[in-house]
C-alpha cells in the first residue's frame, strides 16, 4: 500500500507509452536501472540534480522523487535552458497550493491535469490508485 513517506512512484508503463507517442523521449531523468523508461537514463548514482539537463539531446521525461526535495526538481526543470523545440515533461502530484507550483509552474509551463488517479508501480508491479491527483508539466525550449 502507498504511504505518505514514500518518495519513489514508478511511472505506469501504459501511461508512459501514451505520452511517449507524443513526445518521443530520449531521456528518463530520475530512474533506476530496473525501471528506466528510456535507453538513456539517470539514476540516483548519477545525481541528476547536478547534471545540466539542457546539455542533453532530445526530449526529457522526469518523474522525480515526491518527497520534500520535489521543489528542487521542479525549480531545476523550470530553470533548464532547453534547445529550440526540446521538451521537458514532468509527472508530479497536482499540489497547486504549494509555493513551487506558484513560483515555477504557473505562467511558465503548460499544465495537463490527469483525470482520475494514476496507478503507480512498486518494483514494476502496478498497485492501487495513488492517494493524490497528478499532472504533466510541460516546458518547451523556445
Amino acid at each position: 500500500m502507498f504511504t505518505s513517506d514514500k518518495q519513489y512512484w514508478e511511472t505506469p508503463r501504459d501511461f508512459f507509452n501514451k505520452i511517449n507517442k507524443v513526445f518521443h523521449f530520449n531521456w528518463d531523468l530520475a530512474s533506476t536501472d530496473d525501471n528506466a523508461l528510456c535507453t538513456n537514463h539517470l539514476t540516483e548514482k548519477d545525481d541528476s540534480l547536478s547534471i545540466d539537463w539542457g546539455g542533453l539531446s532530445g526530449n526529457l521525461f522526469l518523474n522525480p522523487p515526491y518527497g520534500r526535495e520535489l521543489k528542487l526538481w521542479v525549480k531545476k526543470a523550470a530553470e533548464t535552458k532547453l534547445k529550440h523545440n526540446q521538451y521537458l515533461v514532468l509527472l508530479i502530484p497536482s499540489r497547486t497550493d504549494t509555493s513551487y507550483w506558484h513560483d515555477y509552474i504557473f505562467g511558465k509551463a503548460e499544465i495537463k491535469f490527469i483525470r482520475g488517479r494514476l496507478k503507480f508501480a512498486i518494483d514494476g508491479e502496478q498497485k492501487d490508485a495513488a492517494p493524490f491527483p497528478s499532472a504533466l508539466i510541460i516546458y518547451k525550449g523556445e
